[in-house]
């Protein structure tokens, strides 16, 4: 990763980890002071991204660290894993608050919203949008998943205050709303989870590179040689914004070793150039 693309991942984790502390304090006491259990889990809610901006720096001081020689692709990885963690936060979260929602529920027990419960929502919606449009924005300039994951966290908690926001003013008619409204906000978070590590589970599992990639390269490569090298068997090895590909290409037996190592030389240079993908050829003998 580099130092500039760093820099926003750290930028991107410091102003979430303030602003989140900050909504946090708000929204629990506005909790509290209305007895709404939805308002209360929105606020841990806040809380645990907080947590996952911390995994978002850890995660990105470890993975820009360079290649040494017990992780000789480098650290890029880091990024997957601390996407996961976020991803599991996620889950427990949802749980959680579905728990609180049933137990609430069966106590039927209702929240007492007033105006400071309004204003603090409304404050969280913004808040909490204006951080995942940053982080996305970021996302964009680093293509670093997890500024994206980050950024969905912050979409999900604005998400859930909006329902909050709803219910604050339909509350008052049925007493059951606020466990409805904790209920619906652990299924939006546990969707987000599943997002989450669906991706980053797949992703560090290895998945099978995509047939336009493939095929963009091989139109490529008959450009550029004056032979065709029949250029096939490829494997993509995926290390956060490292990747490395490995293929074959097949070459006359009879040729030099010279000319077959210039040829892939000049591929691997081709393929770093044009698609960012540090290479490693495979000559096989051509079957005349």
């Amino acid at each position: 990763m580099s130092n500039h693309n760093h820099q926003y991942i750290v930028r991107e984790g410091w102003i979430s980890i303030v602003t989140n502390l900050l909504l946090f304090g708000l929204k629990y006491w506005a909790g509290l002071v209305s007895g709404s259990i939805a308002l209360i889990a929105d606020a841990w809610h806040t809380l645990t991204d907080s947590v996952s901006s911390v995994i978002v720096l850890v995660g990105g001081k470890v993975s820009n660290k360079p290649a040494d020689e017990e992780h000789p692709f480098g650290h890029g990885r880091a990024e997957h894993i601390a996407a996961v963690i976020i991803g599991v936060l996620l889950a427990i979260v949802a749980f959680d608050f579905v728990l609180s929602s049933v137990e609430k529920f069966n106590s039927r027990e209702g929240g007492n919203f007033g105006t400071i419960a309004i204003v603090v929502t409304i404050i969280s919606i913004v808040g909490k949008e204006v951080l995942a449009q940053y982080a996305f924005w970021g996302y964009r300039k680093t293509k670093s998943s997890m500024l994206k994951a980050d950024a969905w966290h912050h979409r999900t908690d604005s998400l859930s205050s909006i329902i909050i926001l709803i219910g604050i003013f339909v509350g008052k008619f049925y007493w059951w709303m606020d466990s409805l409204l904790a209920l619906i906000v652990a299924l939006m978070i546990a969707y987000a989870s599943y997002e989450i590590l669906s991706k980053e589970i797949r992703g560090l599992l290895g998945e099978r590179i995509d047939p336009e990639l493939i095929r963009a390269i091989k139109v490529d490569i008959d450009g550029l040689l004056e032979r065709e090298v029949y250029i096939h068997h490829f494997h993509l090895h995926q290390y956060g914004q490292h990747n490395e590909l490995s293929c074959h290409i097949k070459l006359p037996a009879t040729m030099s070793l010279n000319e077959a190592h210039a040829i892939c030389t000049r591929i691997e240079n081709r393929i770093k150039e044009k698609f960012d993908l540090v290479t490693t050829i495979h000559p096989e003998p051509l079957e005349e």
